[in-house]
């Protein structure tokens, strides 16, 4: 399989938060393991996962919810 790339993985988690929203929380480190089971441990790991995540968090497209713990989810529109 190819390289896969921060940008693909931020996509994925993305897709991932917004096919939840509503049904289930997800924490950040139930991101990251969907992701290195989606991809395969041998082509993503939890440093590329975080770098990911911060970016879907810089760039607006997910937030974290504080209730208990922290958890990705979609900015209130």
């Amino acid at each position: 399989m190819a390289e896969v790339t921060i940008d693909e993985i931020a996509d994925a988690m993305y897709e991932l938060v917004k096919s939840t929203v509503g049904k289930k929380d997800l924490k950040p480190m139930d991101v990251t393991k969907a992701m290195i089971e989606k991809f395969g441990e041998d082509n993503v790991d939890k440093s590329m996962c975080k770098k990911a995540l911060r970016q879907i968090m810089d760039s607006g497209r997910c937030v974290y919810k504080y209730a208990g713990g922290s958890y990705v989810t979609l900015p209130k529109e």
